[in-house]
């Protein structure tokens, strides 16, 4: 108990029921640890953790369920949403979901993510885009921009030797049967000065796998993509990282709401 003002209250020092106790093997300033929180905090106050399945494809969340206190299963790279699909089939009262890469879902995985969507399955997908296969040096994905330098492009992405980057947000919301597709600009975010940063994205993303979880309850097709920072393989510090994303990948990836059939975020 702790006195405050006179008031006593009681207080939970200490992880979520939703966490484990294991520390992460994020990158300094990634935002994979933002997201596994916030998933663990939706699951907690919706109060389905015993439901939960985290459906766990291959990239840098592999070790998710290391972090995250519900069931899971692994995947073959890419392809989570089969596997999701295969298991709400056989329990429709399970609440599945995954944390996918841009390089997992809109690349290997592409077809499964694309079936998914076209068939409106209850499930949820967690996209984390950070521009770049992360887990496996740094090589250009299918959102890498044009210029960028990675592993596989020293001279930068070419337009006319690879097309455009992959925008998967608008790919899903282009089927009909999806029920929520959102795009979230994750890093915190510089101001004018860029000597400040504000945290928006966080609460931003709150709202949305909170969301796509009750949508999958309902019985929608949920996808929420994140637009994230690697600033290891961007070879640039974490804050130059953030920088970068906010002047580079947030114009080419503009965050907002491209599906919401319930209408959750007007609620």
């Amino acid at each position: 108990m702790i006195e405050n003002e006179g008031t006593l209250y009681e207080t939970k020092l200490g992880p979520l029921p939703t966490l484990t106790s294991k520390p992460t093997h994020y990158c300094a300033g990634c935002e994979h640890g933002t997201l596994t929180h916030l998933i663990a905090s939706a699951l907690q106050d919706l109060g389905v953790r015993e439901r939960a399945v985290l459906v766990n494809s291959v990239g840098c969340s592999v070790l998710a369920p290391d972090y995250l206190n519900v069931d899971a299963v692994e995947a073959p790279h890419g392809r989570a949403p089969a596997v999701m699909a295969g298991i709400k089939r056989a329990r429709p009262d399970l609440l599945v979901f995954s944390i996918q890469g841009d390089g997992d879902a809109a690349s290997i995985g592409l077809l499964e993510l694309m079936y998914a969507a076209n068939r409106g399955d209850p499930m949820t997908i967690f996209l984390v885009n950070n521009a770049t296969y992360g887990m496996t040096g740094g090589q250009m994905a299918p959102t890498t921009p044009i210029g960028m330098v990675t592993t596989t492009t020293p001279r930068g992405r070419d337009l006319a030797l690879t097309g455009p980057p992959i925008d998967a947000s608008k790919l899903v919301a282009s089927f009909e049967r999806p029920a929520y597709v959102r795009r979230v600009f994750l890093p915190v975010t510089p101001t004018p000065s860029t000597e400040f940063f504000n945290a928006r994205g966080a609460l931003e993303g709150a709202l949305a796998v909170r969301h796509a979880f009750e949508v999958q309850e309902r019985g929608g097709f949920a996808f929420v993509e994140f637009v994230s920072t690697c600033s290891v393989n961007w070879k640039m510090s974490v804050l130059d990282s953030k920088r970068y994303a906010a002047r580079v990948l947030a114009p080419l990836f503009p965050e907002g709401v491209l599906r919401d059939r319930f209408l959750l975020e007007s609620a």
